[in-house]
């Protein structure tokens, strides 16, 4: 019977083995970039698959640092480099010495493809986001009820704004299907319309992990509901086809909770700042409509009410005189020139045409006579004068001039 070695012997001892294989020593790997991490220190860490497998991979700051591109999650890369043991935890992985870039992964093209199409549609236009409450009288959040997600979003809106009012509709946020129960979800708070605005939230994974939230059906169930819906979904630097279409953003759920709801001790502060401003502004105006009333009340009619009346009535009285005096002369003028016109009228009276000698004649119908030739010899007229009238008979008729006999 072998003897047993220790656990730290027997890493030991693969390390050795996968360092003498000259073909794991340099080697060539391509697969799709999946939970790639940027360390502070510069390190890069990230798993490489294909449809059936996946590798663990770490790729040292200065041989990263010699990249001349970004790794993304779902980029497709070559890497070279060896495998070996990490003798603490016994697994293996490749050690990175260079990657290039040998094409878009699936799961990558598929994202671009279809954020292409539904920007093309309009749903990712400014001009369709609905605006976020400043205070929500109900929350709707879609997540899941066992992870950390809704009990991160709870601590931010009980620090910041403690009356909150939340409605969690549970859905997976991960895997297959998901899509379906967060559009269902969505629908479920439109439908019921208690809810002001709509989270959709979830941690941080891979892209296979966020996934779901890359689905066309949720991208259109978001653009369609009445309600606004803000996307926190993954960390700040994860980007889904939920975030362009929602009608906000957060880079985290943490995020989401602070935006959704103001804080309760800074809108205190406000309000009480806006509360003294509008009393300043007040007693501005009482302080200036008191100077104005004491300004007024100065003044003499202010000072002998019954002043103004007084000469109110002075003033009408005077008028009354000027105008009976213009009134009179006016009607003296007027007699006057009525005088004379009847002195013309009665110059023109015919009366006063018989009064100095003159007659009219008539015939025997009463017709005036004008001319000699409107009667004849024996034909009886009659001469009217101012004070009565003559009955005479025509003797005969002698043609004269009349300037002549007048």
């Amino acid at each position: 019977m072998n003897k047993a070695v220790s656990v730290s012997r027997l890493n030991s001892y693969i390390k050795i083995l996968l360092g003498n294989d000259e073909y794991l020593s340099n080697i060539l790997v391509k697969g799709e970039i999946s939970n790639f991490k940027h360390h502070q220190s510069g390190h890069l860490y990230f798993t490489l698959k294909d449809a059936s497998s996946s590798l663990s991979c770490v790729m040292f700051q200065g041989k990263a640092s010699l990249l001349d591109f970004r790794p993304e999650d779902g980029m497709e890369v070559i890497v070279s480099g060896y495998v070996s043991v990490f003798e603490r935890t016994g697994r293996y992985q490749l050690y990175a010495s260079g990657m290039i870039a040998s094409g878009e992964g699936e799961l990558y093209r598929q994202f671009e493809e279809l954020k292409k199409k539904l920007a093309g549609e309009g749903l990712f236009d400014e001009s369709n986001k609905k605006p976020i409450p400043l205070i929500p009288n109900k929350i709707g959040v879609i997540t899941s009820k066992t992870g950390s997600v809704i009990q991160d979003i709870i601590n931010v809106l009980d620090r910041r704004f403690p009356i909150f009012n939340l409605e969690l509709y549970p859905a997976h946020v991960q895997g297959k299907g998901a899509e379906k129960e967060i559009s269902a979800g969505i629908k479920y708070f439109n439908d019921r319309g208690e809810v002001d605005v709509i989270i959709i939230a979830r941690g941080g994974g891979s892209i296979e992990d966020l996934w779901p939230f890359n689905e066309e059906l949720l991208a259109r169930t978001i653009f369609e509901s009445g309600i606004p819906v803000i996307s926190a979904v993954g960390h700040e630097t994860d980007f889904t086809i939920a975030d362009f279409v929602s009608d906000k953003r957060a880079p985290t759920p943490s995020a989401a909770a602070e935006l959704v709801v103001p804080e309760l001790s800074f809108l205190k502060t406000n309000i009480n700042e806006s509360n003294q401003r509008l009393r300043n502004a007040i007693n501005v105006i009482i302080d200036y409509c008191s100077s104005r009333v004491r300004a007024l009340s100065d003044r003499p009619v202010m000072k002998r009410p019954g002043e103004i009346f007084n000469l109110t009535e002075m003033f009408i009285e005077r008028f009354a005189e000027r105008m009976e005096g213009s009134f009179s002369r006016i009607m003296e003028r007027k007699e006057a020139d009525l005088r004379s016109i009847a002195a013309k009228v009665e110059l023109l009276s015919p009366i006063a045409t018989l009064v100095r000698g003159y007659s009219v004649l008539k015939d025997e119908n009463g017709h005036v006579i004008t001319s000699i030739a409107a009667v004849s010899e024996g034909d009886n007229i009659s001469a009217v004068l101012y004070d009565g009238m003559i009955l005479c008979e025509v003797a005969g008729k002698e043609m004269n001039d009349a300037k002549e006999i007048i």
